[in-house]
């Protein structure tokens, strides 16, 4: 069964291949997964590497884990897994959360200081 690392401590210039040919020392990889800055494009600093096995994940941890890549030593472990995150893109400030009531306007049974 597919098993998910978590790599962290990457230098910002690290590509996808280098994870790839970096991860596929320690058995077959079935998925690399850079993060990115949404807005501007440029790595996070840290990626997930999908090795084909539970023990090829294994071997990767134990050889890579600490291992120096351009002066920062890297962080592998096996990844947790995703937290729940509320649906919708919105929530508080502009346009969301606001019930279309509008700023400013108090609701019947408000209680504001001084008013």
């Amino acid at each position: 069964m597919a098993t998910r690392l978590y790599v962290g401590n990457l230098p910002f210039n690290t590509t996808e291949n280098e994870l790839q040919e970096l991860f596929a020392q320690a058995g077959v990889v079935q998925e690399v997964t850079l993060m990115q800055d949404k807005f501007t494009g440029k790595s996070r600093g840290f990626a997930f590497v999908t090795m084909a096995s539970e023990q090829e994940a294994q071997n990767a941890i134990s050889k890579l884990n600490g291992h120096t890549m351009e002066g920062r030593p890297l962080t592998v472990n096996e990844a947790r897994p995703r937290e729940a995150r509320p649906s919708g893109g919105g929530g508080r400030g502009y346009g969301g959360g606001g019930g279309g009531r509008g700023y400013g306007r108090r609701r019947e049974g408000d209680q504001r200081r001084g008013h």
